[in-house]
């Protein structure tokens, strides 16, 4: 849009104007400006001189030579910048006209997406571990992965998504004796999450027994040999596991293309020490484990472990093949990796390998790193599963609805707390930068009023009965010139902007922009639908006002959708 407004004006090739000018954020003091130049983005570069005298300077008489016409009715110069206003019909005209036509593609067709070359992702994220904990550290990198997958498809990327679980190692040894020993074969097709952590547990108090860990070992040996009654109890535990985790995905509106785990790599991993080998990169230790040198000088100071005594093969070993099998197998432009920032060595050490090995592609790898969470717990204590989790959220949410006065009867009341609860997990997760450490409140996540998702959901719910209630018709040929008061200003300067939010987030794949985007739009959706009534308004005024709102609610539902919020319309 800024093209359309400002490339007459300003004289200036496109592609130049795209990177300069941006929409001006929303301001409680009102009346600002709709666009600023940055007067350094259109300086010579080499030019030293760029001092905020100076600037305030060169911004004052690039201002004075511009004309206002018919397109921008002011022009102001401030440290910097230039600001141009826009005449408010052609800003509503065109704001709204541009969101109802494009709908869900809003921002995304936007010329900042134009020099972006569209490309081949595969992102690895959620990635539990059978029969442990289903801990909180999934749940973020679960709901981080699906927003980057989200964001990428759509913005016309192929993204193919994989979660690489936890299936195989000694622990299986350890869990294949404890089956043996406590295992029940209802109790593990009715609840195999369960029942597989409660064996696990059991068995770990006998973990340092010398028998126990004989038998471990034992059976952990014959599953490598694929002896055939080993490796049935083996696949029971994964594929009843991966039901259960399946369903699980579905409440929290997450798919994967791809269920794949080390289990897959446990053979290729021979072949990964063998192609070390014969590079000369595989080192023995005097204890017999083979490791690879990552030292710059060759001295041993940073080095990674890739196989055991007895020549078997290691998680990084598996890694190294798993992700030499992906780009074999999907050829991908960029292949990242969900994980907290406890493994970030460890990523780090697998990147380095593989260039080591050869693979120019390593370069291309990233690993998208986030910090913990701390104090998350259900009424019952400790979280365990990512399902207490869910209906700790559901059920804290039905009692806050019950106690509103403003809740309606609703259809279905637990399939609506169940997607507020969510919107409540996801907003308070996403606030801040991913990688820092935050402190979980129940109580914060769930207030009304503030920052949070429930506020999110409780403004599209609001706006879409708006909607519903003053015909739910196409809005087509109405004159939205009436739209001049401040609030509504504030609204169509706001949705300016999606474009740039979508912009950066793509960049640094932080959601953060975007949340603080849309709980500023629903802050002032919320001031305009307070100033701007529709009922009693006269007909053209009121179809105007109708406008102004559905595409402050269409530009909300897609940002919530991005983040993997479904948007309820009741509550």
């Amino acid at each position: 849009m800024r093209l359309r407004f400002l490339s007459k004006i300003l004289d200036l090739p496109p592609e130049n104007l795209i990177k300069c000018i941006s929409a001006v954020p929303v301001s409680k003091k009102r009346q600002i400006a709709d666009f600023q130049l940055s007067i350094d983005s259109i300086t010579e570069h080499g030019s030293s001189d760029h001092s905020a005298k100076d600037l305030q300077l060169r911004a004052q008489t690039l201002a004075g030579k511009l004309q206002c016409d018919s397109v921008v009715s002011e022009i102001t110069a401030s440290p910097g910048t230039v600001n141009f206003t826009i005449n408010r019909e052609l800003l509503a005209k065109t704001v709204l006209q541009q969101v109802l036509k494009d709908g869900s593609e809003y921002g995304i067709k936007s010329e900042l997406f134009s020099t972006v070359p569209r490309q081949k992702a595969v992102i690895e994220f959620s990635s539990p571990n059978i029969a442990k904990k289903f801990h909180i550290g999934h749940l973020r990198s679960t709901i981080i992965g699906n927003f980057i997958a989200n964001l990428k498809v759509a913005l016309g990327h192929q993204v193919t998504r994989i979660n690489y679980l936890g299936d195989w190692g000694m622990q299986f040894g350890l869990l294949g004796v404890g089956f043996q020993q406590f295992g029940n074969e209802e109790k593990l097709k009715s609840s195999p999450l369960q029942h597989l952590f409660e064996v696990y547990v059991q068995i770990n108090k006998a973990a340092e027994d010398e028998n126990t860990k004989k038998l471990a070992k034992d059976f952990f040996r014959k599953l490598e040999e694929h002896d055939e009654q080993t490796l049935s109890l083996w696949k029971q535990f994964r594929s009843f596991s991966i039901e259960e985790y399946i369903r699980i995905y579905k409440r929290l509106g997450v798919h994967f293309d791809e269920y794949s785990g080390e289990s897959f790599y446990q053979e290729r991993s021979q072949e990964v020490l063998k192609i070390l080998e014969e590079k000369g990169l595989l080192q023995k230790t005097t204890k017999g484990t083979g490791i690879v040198d990552l030292s710059e000088k060759k001295d041993l100071s940073s080095f990674s472990t890739v196989m055991r005594s007895d020549g078997t093969s290691l998680y990084i070993t598996r890694d190294v093949a798993a992700a030499i099998d992906r780009m074999n197998k999907h050829n991908c432009d960029t292949m990242m990796y969900v994980t907290d920032k406890s493994q970030s060595n460890h990523f780090r050490h697998l990147f380095q390998i593989l260039k080591l090995m050869g693979y120019d592609w390593a370069e291309r790898c990233q690993h998208v790193s986030f910090g913990l969470v701390q104090g998350m717990k259900t009424r019952r204590g400790e979280v365990i599963f990512l399902e207490d989790v869910l209906d700790e959220a559901r059920s804290r949410m039905l009692q806050n609805m019950a106690y509103a006065k403003t809740t309606k009867e609703l259809e279905n009341p637990v399939e609506t707390a169940e997607k507020i609860g969510l919107a409540a997990l996801i907003i308070q997760d996403f606030q801040g930068l991913l990688s820092s450490d935050y402190q979980f409140s129940w109580d914060r996540a769930l207030q009304s009023r503030g920052d949070t998702g429930v506020f999110l959901q409780y403004t599209h719910a609001r706006l879409h009965s708006l909607e519903q209630m003053h015909g739910n018709g196409q809005l087509s040929d109405v004159d939205v010139a009436s739209l001049q008061e401040p609030e509504a200003i504030s609204v169509l300067q706001h949705l300016l902007r999606y474009d740039e939010v979508l912009y950066r987030s793509s960049q640094d794949l932080q959601p953060k922009h975007l949340v603080s985007y849309l709980l500023m739009l629903s802050h002032v959706a919320a001031a305009a639908h307070r100033a701007l009534p529709v009922k009693g308004s006269a007909h053209g005024l009121a179809q105007a006002r109708l406008c102004l709102f559905r595409a402050a609610r269409s530009v909300l539902a897609n940002g919530m959708k991005l983040l993997g919020i479904t948007p309820v319309t009741q509550m």
